[in-house]
């Protein structure tokens, strides 16, 4: 299998576009990580990050299906009111039903393992992350949700049950967020313990951001996820 993220590619099935960067090839099948990133930005703005993971992951950084303006991306519409955040649930839900798609076709398209798939994402990214793995459990290992919340309109999608309490959750979220206040992550910490989902949850003096310290805390948690990973298969 080769990659690089300075390409990219279209899966047809969902019709998301996609960057991957491969695992080392002669370890077998390997790990995956995919991320996504926030409203108004695009996969590219996910490189970095995907140049500091782990090398024994392939990484893919996928594009959201909605397009708001040159290289301008997101996986639904939303309005910041008064009473919070308006989405337009019904992209929310198409966004996740492509998504779930990519997901499970990556494993007969390239040499990753389907057990030890992790997804994540900043903001936006990051809700539909956790639209992902509470709702279609089976197809990942984890997810991360960095800066984003849980949307209450997918709350009766869920999948509780033992598969859940097998998917392993990282949160973190500034404390000076503005635009998603702090609030939202703690709601979803209830959430997640509610449904018996491990987590490790983390609050940061940082605003809607990504900043060094929540990263590297993501990237310990998933080393240590990755670690029992190969534990398991050894």
């Amino acid at each position: 299998m080769t990659g690089t993220l300075n390409d990219t590619r279209v899966e047809s099935g969902s019709g998301l576009v996609y960057r991957i960067q491969a695992a080392p090839t002669g370890q077998g099948k390997a790990p995956c990580l995919i991320l996504l990133h926030g409203v108004g930005a695009n996969e590219a703005g996910c490189i970095d990050l995907a140049r500091q993971m782990h090398p024994q992951l392939t990484v893919v950084l996928v594009r959201g299906p909605l397009e708001f303006g040159p290289m301008q991306f997101g996986w639904f519409q939303v309005s910041f009111t008064q009473d919070g955040p308006s989405i337009n649930a019904a992209q929310a839900d198409l966004s996740r039903a492509k998504l779930i798609r990519f997901i499970e076709q990556l494993p007969q398209e390239y040499d990753i393992d389907p057990a030890r798939i992790w997804i994540a994402g900043f903001s936006q990214g990051g809700i539909m992350r956790a639209s992902v793995g509470l709702t279609a459990p089976e197809d990942v290992a984890g997810f991360g949700i960095l800066s984003g919340r849980i949307l209450p309109e997918v709350l009766p999608a869920v999948k509780a049950g033992p598969s859940l309490g097998k998917v392993h959750a990282f949160v973190s979220h500034g404390v000076q967020d503005q635009k998603l206040g702090i609030h939202f992550a703690r709601h979803a910490k209830q959430v997640l313990e509610g449904f018996g989902v491990p987590l490790q949850y983390r609050e940061y003096e940082a605003g809607h951001s990504l900043d060094l310290a929540m990263t590297g805390d993501f990237k310990q948690w998933l080393g240590g996820q990755l670690d029992q990973s190969d534990a398991s298969h050894t």
